[in-house]
C-alpha cells in the first residue's frame, strides 16, 4: 500500500472575532491568500493536484457554495482541480487530511491539498441551523444540549473544580505567550491587503498578562443556560448526578477567531517528480462516537482506535495536541489515557489561548505538531479533537 507524505502546513494566523484584523476579509480571500502562498512557495504546477478537500462547520453565505473550489478558481488555479467541501463539526480540518491521506494511500490519487476555514466574524456559529438544536421533536430524542452544558456535566462527574480548570486555562496562555514571544509558529502566513500592507502576522488572541486569579473572576458562562432547562435534560440522562456544577468561562473555553489552514499531501513518487520533499507521513487516523448529550469525551476513544491500527501506545508518541474545546476536554483525555503531566501535551498552548476556528483548527493543530516535532528533533506526534454530536477524531503522524 502507497505511503501519504505531508509536504507542508501553512496557516494564517487568528484573528478576534470583534473588530479582529481579519474581520473584513472575506472567506474566500483568506483561504485564496493560502493558495496562492502555498503555490509561489513550492512552484506547484496546479494541474498536477488531483483534489482540494476544505473542512469548514458554517458552510452557508460567505462560506457556501463549496468553498475550495470558489477559492481555487479565485487563486487562478488550474481549471481542472476540482474541490470539495466537507463538514465533521469541529474536526473537519483534520478530517480533510485524514481522507486526503486515505485517497493517496488507495493509489487513485497522488497529490491533494487539504485543510479548512472558518470566519466566525462573517458566518456565526449556528448559522447553518439544524435540526439537532432547532427541530424539538429531534432535541428531546436526543436529549441535546450545548456543548458548553456538556463540558460542566465531565467537569461535574470526573470532579475537576474551577479551580482545575482555570490552572489549566492559564497554563495555556502562558504557553501560547511563549511560543508567540520566541517565533515557534513556523506556519503561519502573514496577511496582506490588495496593497500588499501588512493586516495580520501574529495570533491575536492571547492573553500574554493571564492569570489565574484573573480567570477566577470571570463569570460562568453556561449556568444562564442550564438554568432555563438544559441542565434539567441531561440530568434526565445522568440521573446519579445532582446537579451540574457550572465552571467553564470565556476565559477556560475556546476563543472564537477566524482563521484557515492548507496542509499538502501525496505520495512519495509524485513529490519526487515535482520536487516536492516528504516533512512527515501519515501513519494512522481514527474517527469514533460517544454519548451525543455530554458530548466531548470523544478523543481518548478516537486516540485509542489510532494507536491500536498503528500498533503503538500513547508512550510512543512525543507530542500530543488535543484541541482545547474546553479546558476540561484536555483534563479528561488524560485522566482517560493515564496521563499525569503536561510535559508533552499542548506545549506551545491551544486553543484556549489562541482560538478555535471551528473548520480550520484540525489542520492547524497538525501543523503547529509537525513545526515542534522539527525543531525538537522528535518522531510522532497525536492531534485528536472533540467532535459536536459525541464525535472524536484522531491522527498520528511521523517525521520522515
Amino acid at each position: 500500500m502507497n505511503e501519504a507524505y505531508i509536504f507542508d502546513s501553512i496557516r494564517s494566523p487568528r484573528g478576534k472575532r470583534k473588530k479582529g484584523a481579519l474581520t473584513e476579509i472575506t472567506p474566500v480571500s483568506l483561504l485564496s491568500k493560502l493558495m496562492v502562498f502555498l503555490q509561489n512557495k513550492h512552484q506547484l504546477d496546479t494541474a498536477q493536484i488531483d483534489d482540494i478537500i476544505i473542512g469548514c462547520v458554517m458552510p452557508v453565505a460567505d462560506q457556501g457554495a463549496n468553498i475550495g473550489k470558489v477559492s481555487a478558481q479565485y487563486s487562478g488555479w488550474d481549471v481542472d482541480v476540482p474541490s470539495m467541501q466537507i463538514n465533521r463539526c469541529c474536526g473537519s480540518g483534520l478530517e480533510a487530511i485524514n481522507l486526503a491521506s486515505m485517497k493517496i494511500r488507495s493509489g487513485w490519487e497522488e497529490l491533494i491539498v487539504s485543510g479548512g476555514i472558518e470566519s466566525m466574524s462573517r458566518v456565526p456559529m449556528g448559522s447553518d441551523g439544524g435540526a439537532m438544536a432547532l427541530e424539538p421533536k429531534v432535541s428531546i430524542k436526543s436529549k441535546y444540549v450545548p456543548q458548553g452544558i456538556g463540558a460542566d456535566l465531565i467537569a461535574t462527574i470526573e470532579g475537576f473544580s474551577r479551580r482545575d480548570v482555570d490552572e489549566y486555562a492559564n497554563e495555556s496562555h502562558k504557553r501560547a505567550s511563549t511560543a508567540d514571544k520566541a517565533g515557534k509558529f513556523k506556519s503561519i502566513v502573514p496577511i496582506r491587503d490588495q496593497n500588499d500592507l501588512l493586516i495580520l502576522d501574529k495570533d491575536e488572541h492571547i492573553r500574554f498578562s493571564s492569570s489565574v486569579n484573573d480567570l477566577e473572576n470571570l463569570n460562568p458562562s453556561f449556568k444562564t443556560m442550564g438554568d432555563i432547562g438544559y441542565d434539567s435534560v441531561a440530568l434526565q440522562k445522568y440521573w446519579n448526578i445532582e446537579k451540574i456544577n457550572h465552571v467553564h468561562t470565556a476565559g477556560n473555553s475556546s476563543g472564537i477567531v477566524d482563521g484557515a489552514s492548507l496542509t499538502l499531501i501525496g505520495s512519495k513518487g509524485k513529490g519526487l517528480s515535482i520536487g516536492l520533499k516528504p516533512r512527515a507521513r501519515v501513519v494512522s487516523v481514527a474517527t469514533c462516537s460517544t454519548d451525543p448529550t455530554i458530548m466531548l469525551t470523544g478523543p481518548a476513544p478516537a486516540t485509542k482506535k489510532a494507536l491500536s491500527k498503528a500498533k503503538m501506545t500513547i508512550d510512543d508518541i512525543d507530542i500530543i495536541e488535543v484541541n482545547e474545546a474546553f479546558a476540561v476536554v484536555v483534563l479528561k483525555f488524560m485522566k482517560e489515557m493515564g496521563i499525569d503531566s503536561l510535559d508533552k501535551i499542548n506545549i506551545n498552548g491551544g486553543s484556549i489561548a489562541m482560538g478555535h476556528p471551528l473548520g480550520a483548527t484540525g489542520s492547524i493543530l497538525l501543523g503547529t505538531a509537525l513545526d515542534e516535532l522539527e525543531k525538537s528533533n522528535l518522531n510522532t506526534a497525536l492531534i485528536t479533537l472533540c467532535v459536536a454530536g459525541g464525535m472524536g477524531i484522531a491522527t498520528i503522524i511521523e517525521r520522515v
